[in-house]
């Protein structure tokens, strides 16, 4: 048997693209409630403010609010043994600077917490998951104010304490390498947009850059600070990172190309790995700083801080990889937050995101050889048009066959001796996209009744690859027929 007695199977979600119930029992509004929805060919657009005729996707998202009893119910039923959510940071703390939380939106958790007792899944807690309250980017410009530490630490002492025997593994920040790019200003370190423009794309000054990599730096901070105090208030806290999983591979055997991917992976791998699981910045940082006149600001106890805080294990999402060539002409490919050349050598999805099985066997080895932790895959899946057929039915062996071949390739890696904690595949239950804004493009192995317009009853249903999973939980993904 590949995967050992204990694995973690199950799913994953994110607050802002899950739970709706935008302004509901006292939560605030939170950056991405100031995002307006997209496709594939049209960007979403951020609005400094919110403008009632417009469709903001997280407002309602599919209303795990008030839905989350059916769910979690669902999740039970295919044998989940953990659930990875994040909570909403402004249901909380509505502008994030309160001194006192909102008693209602911590029993929601409780209520929610409870629901996965009783179908024995374990949660797994993403404390920011691109959920920055409104109040903070404000007031801060997001994580490029210092400020914003202590009132995350408030809010994280304020979870570890409230929920310390309920919840046992958490993770600080999602998809924390989001900030290495100028893509992760607004969603990731919730710095201000430019209003009615696109949240991606945005170009910088040095002094920009500066901000940026200054707020990935306090969010390093914040998490080896929440890191030790977790462990402080209950010292059986397992404590992760979270980061985009993307492989790079060479386009050709040049040594400009080889050295294109290694650029690129030292910066979008290895850059926040090596700070949150190594306690230090990489021995490449102090160069790439130089040449690209970035001026991180820095306190002379944060190094003793990073180096004390480090993280319990790795996760990662893990959709496709990509290719790397020092030619400007190739070309290039879609893809989850990061993008790269397109690789001839792979399928994509309607999306334009390589299908790169073998690349998650890959990454998993290198991760493990680079850092010798216990890593988990906590995002995987396709994001693709699920048609009813003439039975009425979804019949979506497309996502099957996408998650098989990538559980085949992590029972793979497994065998080759990388310790492997869990897999919770993304988007259980359909949920809004956070790159495009879209209800079309669906990942769920349960449907809900919801179009990118937010028209929709909300009503579940389960797909023909609920019940594959289901099979493949029972039997510890030894059968994946």
């Amino acid at each position: 048997m590949a995967f050992k007695k204990g694995f973690l199977w199950g799913g994953a979600t994110a607050a802002n693209q899950f739970e709706g119930a935008w302004d509901e029992d006292g939560k605030g509004p939170s950056v991405p409630d100031h995002i307006r929805g997209g496709t594939v060919d049209t960007p979403r657009l951020y609005d400094e403010v919110i403008d009632p005729e417009v469709y903001y996707p997280s407002h309602r998202a599919v209303d795990f609010y008030h839905h989350y009893k059916e769910d979690i119910a669902l999740y039970g039923e295919m044998g989940f043994r953990c659930f990875r959510l994040s909570i909403n940071w402004s249901r909380i703390y509505p502008t994030g600077m309160e001194e006192t939380p909102n008693e209602k939106g911590l029993a929601f958790y409780h209520t929610v917490f409870a629901e996965c007792a009783k179908y024995q899944i374990e949660p797994l807690v993403t404390i920011s998951h691109y959920e920055l309250p409104w109040g903070l980017s404000e007031k801060y410009n997001g994580w490029a104010g210092r400020e914003v530490i202590s009132h995350f630490m408030r809010y994280a002492e304020t979870l570890f304490k409230e929920y310390k025997d309920e919840v046992r593994y958490w993770l600080t920040f999602n998809e924390i390498n989001n900030g290495v790019q100028s893509s992760g200003r607004i969603l990731s370190l919730g710095m201000k947009g430019i209003d009615h423009k696109p949240m991606f794309g945005i170009e910088e000054t040095d002094e920009e850059k500066s901000d940026r990599f200054t707020a990935l730096h306090h969010q390093f901070v914040a998490s080896a600070l929440a890191v030790k105090k977790g462990h402080e208030i209950n010292p059986e806290f397992k404590i992760g990172m979270m980061t985009i999983g993307h492989p790079v591979y060479a386009y050709t055997c040049n040594p400009d190309d080889v050295k294109a991917m290694n650029d690129e992976m030292n910066l979008r791998m290895f850059f926040c790995a090596d700070v949150q699981v190594r306690g230090h910045y990489p021995f490449f940082a102090k160069r790439f700083f130089e040449e690209n006149n970035i001026h991180v600001r820095t306190l002379p106890e944060d190094e003793q801080i990073l180096r004390e805080g480090t993280v319990d294990f790795l996760s990662f999402s893990y959709y496709m990889s990509s290719a790397s060539s020092a030619d400007p002409n190739v070309t290039k490919a879609q893809g989850n937050m990061f993008a790269g050349v397109k690789n001839p050598y792979l399928k994509a999805s309607e999306w334009g995101w390589q299908i790169d099985p073998k690349g998650l066997r890959i990454l998993l080895n290198t991760l493990y050889a680079r850092y010798e932790v216990p890593l988990m895959v906590v995002e995987n899946g396709l994001g693709a048009v699920d048609e009813r057929s003439e039975d009425g039915k979804f019949h979506d062996t497309y996502r099957i066959d996408y998650m098989r071949s990538h559980i085949e390739a992590m029972a793979e890696a497994v065998k080759d001796g990388v310790d492997l904690m869990g897999y919770t595949m993304w988007g259980c239950t359909d949920l809004v996209s956070a790159s495009t804004g879209e209800m079309k493009k669906r990942y769920g192995l349960v449907y809900v009744d919801l179009d990118n317009d937010g028209n929709g009853d909300l009503h579940r249903e389960r797909k023909d690859s609920f019940y594959w999973y289901q099979k493949v939980i029972k039997t510890n993904g030894e059968d994946l027929a």
